[in-house]
């Protein structure tokens, strides 16, 4: 990956969003966080933006339609498209296949996104 990534998380997790921002170092990314998909993001444009369906409240397919609202004002405004990826817990089957339904370029689980997160973006972002 040729730049420095941009990561954008929207969760108001405190504990996922510090433990996120420093697996995205080595990568090396830059992450920032929005605490509401209606909040707006100060940087970008972003490579990535990653919904965490477990701390955010409301339907999946609602949360990944707002962010993909973000996605789309990125994109029209810099020409740039990220990817949108969703987590949440594995329990939440329904709930992952929701936002992939939705919109999401992929749904993982949350254990998935901490556990692989260098693996996984290269193989979003390639």
């Amino acid at each position: 990956m040729p730049h420095d990534l941009k990561i954008l998380l929207v969760s108001p997790d405190l504990l996922a969003t510090s433990r996120i921002a420093a697996l995205a170092r080595p990568l090396p990314a830059s992450v920032e966080t929005l605490r509401s998909v209606d909040d707006t993001p100060r940087e970008g444009p972003f490579d990535l933006v990653l919904v965490d369906l477990q701390a955010l409240p409301g339907d999946a397919a609602v949360l990944v339609a707002r962010a993909a609202k973000l996605v789309e004002r990125q994109a029209s405004a810099s020409g740039h498209v990220a990817k949108l990826v969703a987590f949440g817990p594995h329990v939440h089957r329904e709930r992952l296949a929701d936002a992939v339904a939705a919109g999401a370029d992929a749904a993982v689980s949350r254990g998935e996104l901490l556990g692989s997160l260098p693996g996984l973006v290269r193989r979003w972002l390639g």
